[in-house]
């Protein structure tokens, strides 16, 4: 396996999409369990003020860059990242490749009508896709019943989009009980994938301007967010360029 690039306090693999997923299945043909962190800016610094979701992306088997920036400054940090992973791409590509591989998937997230919208839309792109979904709103209480519906299902590869860090807590804590061999995370990836939410330009993206088409779809929800996280990331980068540690969140 490739060294990591360590940016600020993540530490990613430099994987294009088709290694992330040429790694993932040679890992389940290894049967070897673990999850993997798509991390943006946002959620690099979510996890300088939540422990817990930074020690479970420490843990990560896989963990690539869901950001264009962090792509681009992996070399002010000693390293090479060849290209942003996003969670979209990665549920379409997983999808294709464990249908044509006989492996099962799991869709957890969203309400009913979009996860539901979500699977018809794969299994018509996929049509030998083993596919098993339920909706991400449901009560601490019945948490467990969920994660052994999922159990049961025999499920290979399991997205779990519920938003972070509840996604993270729930696939920690019911790793065990859901014997999955890989849990990735995927945050808002079935609003987008069931046409709820518009997708960015490939050359938005490509100048790691999606943050800007995000906002303006969803401007109150996202503002104070992307204000926030955006200019601590920037400031952070800075001071590591002035030879402060950053890799870890600063205590007081």
């Amino acid at each position: 396996m490739m060294q990591r690039v360590l940016i600020l306090n993540g530490q990613f693999d430099p994987f294009t999409l088709r290694q992330t997923v040429d790694e993932i299945f040679n890992r389940l043909t290894k049967k070897q369990r673990g999850w993997l962190c798509t991390i943006n800016v946002a959620i690099l610094m979510m996890m300088r003020a939540d422990q817990r979701l930074q020690a479970f992306a420490d843990r990560a088997s896989i963990t690539v860059a869901d950001g264009q920036p962090l792509v681009w400054l992996a070399s002010w940090f000693g390293g090479k990242l060849p290209e942003r992973v996003t969670g979209v791409d990665l549920v379409d590509a997983i999808c294709e490749r464990a249908a044509s591989e006989g492996k099962k998937v799991y869709l957890l997230g969203a309400t009913n009508d979009i996860v539901a919208k979500v699977a018809t839309s794969l299994r018509e792109r996929n049509p030998a896709l083993q596919l098993n979904f339920s909706n991400g709103y449901f009560l601490k209480d019945d948490a467990p019943a969920r994660a052994d519906q999922v159990r049961k299902s025999s499920t290979d590869i399991l997205f779990v989009a519920m938003g972070v860090p509840r996604q993270e807590q729930f696939i920690e804590e019911y790793w065990d009980r859901l014997n999955v061999g890989m849990a990735i995370g995927v945050g808002g990836s079935f609003d987008v994938l069931a046409g709820l939410r518009v997708r960015a330009p490939t050359w938005v993206q490509s100048i790691g301007m999606e943050w800007l088409f995000r906002l303006i779809q969803e401007p109150r929800r996202l503002f104070v967010r992307y204000l926030l996280t955006n200019s601590q990331f920037l400031w952070l980068v800075l001071r590591s360029r002035m030879g402060y540690d950053s890799t870890k969140k600063e205590t007081n």
